[in-house]
């Protein structure tokens, strides 16, 4: 019986697949013209792919297709990103952005991010940044979006990594996470949902609680529970909202009353050991990820932020808070059943959690 139930748990399990070889590059403003000749090409092979299907000559209605739209050797010819645990910061700050089809929200996102960052520069010019946005395989136009914006700036330490298929949120986050050069860095979501500027808040907090080089600061809405954003939201959803925290705390997040927030800052050091151990690529992965902070007894905070609701949500109320509550489980019973574990850190790093050898990262 033990043995089906820990079969059924494995099959369950996620299993991340390797990034391939285009996953490890990276576009900035400058490869923006090649870009766009690729998509015209991928746009005209299309074109002609209709018209002798048809027959007729008809044009064909354009079609937005990510990464598929990129030829292996505009992909082959990119620059390959520096990974997080090869170096010491070269940043004061990184700022992750993972964005799936988000042509529309993100322009909004980053003037509000840029606007404060370039504020911040020009006071303290010891103060240094760079913004990565991981294109989580959006089959729209974020990347050329990303990197019109990063242009209208001139701005190299404006980076997009393009994933090659969709992972999910955690995905893109955890990705992102092991290619930056900030001593601190950001998690940060495409919406612009969070005020930006209570960034400040998060540092200020952050240092106070951080220990030999280990911190994370969580922005937190919990204090915006009896607001008029939360109130006024359909009963549904806010059942499954309290749900969900009743949920997060019997499976074992103790002393966080906001998990899910699109919002944190990790120390470098913090963000090499959580993930470097993650294994949840979907909404659920906030929680595994505080899990191994908690695991490796680095501080958390919990910030409260600004933070209002924005049209355009990805999230499906019911199909997603089942599967986040059933993922939840999951989490928690490979840790019980040892099937995931979380190394101790060692040399400034973490290693790879060791999953067993049928899960075990490369």
């Amino acid at each position: 019986m033990l043995f089906q139930a820990v079969s059924v748990l494995f099959l369950l399990s996620p299993n991340p697949r390797d990034a391939t070889d285009a996953e490890k590059r990276y576009q900035d403003h400058t490869h923006l013209p090649g870009l766009i000749k690729e998509e015209d090409a991928y746009q005209q092979r299309l074109k002609a792919q209709s018209s002798a299907a048809a027959g007729t000559g008809a044009t064909a209605q354009k079609v937005l297709a990510g990464a598929a739209g990129r030829s292996t050797l505009y992909k082959s010819q990119l620059p390959y990103l520096t990974r997080t645990d090869e170096g010491s910061a070269q940043k004061t700050l990184s700022v992750v952005v993972p964005a799936y089809n988000e042509s529309e929200r993100l322009p909004i996102m980053m003037k509000e991010t840029l606007e404060f960052l370039q504020a911040r520069a020009k006071k303290d010019p010891a103060f240094t940044y760079e913004i990565l946005i991981v294109d989580d395989g959006s089959p729209d136009a974020t990347v050329r979006v990303a990197l019109e914006l990063a242009q209208l700036e001139a701005n190299k330490d404006i980076r997009v990594l393009s994933l090659e298929s969709n992972r999910g949120k955690g995905g893109a986050v955890i990705q992102g996470m092991h290619y930056t050069r900030g001593e601190y860095i950001l998690m940060v979501d495409a919406d612009g949902a969070t005020r930006f500027s209570d960034l400040d808040q998060l540092e200020i907090k952050l240092k106070q609680a951080e220990r030999d080089g280990l911190g994370v600061a969580v922005g937190s809405r919990a204090h915006l529970v009896a607001t008029d954003a939360v109130v006024k939201r359909s009963f549904i959803r806010n059942f499954l909202m309290h749900s969900f925290h009743k949920v997060v705390y019997i499976l074992g997040i103790r002393g966080i009353e906001d998990t899910q927030c699109g919002f944190k800052l990790f120390t470098r050091k913090s963000a090499q050991a959580i993930f470097g151990n993650m294994h949840v690529e979907g909404w659920i992965f906030d929680i595994e990820m505080l899990m191994i902070a908690q695991q490796l007894h680095i501080p958390i905070v919990e910030v409260p932020v600004a933070w209002q609701e924005i049209d355009g949500s990805k999230v499906s109320l019911m199909r997603d808070s089942i599967q986040m509550a059933l993922d939840l489980l999951i989490i928690r019973m490979n840790y019980i059943l040892g099937i995931w574990t979380v190394r101790p850190i060692k040399d400034g790093s973490a290693t790879v959690a060791a999953v067993g050898a049928s899960k075990e990262k490369k």
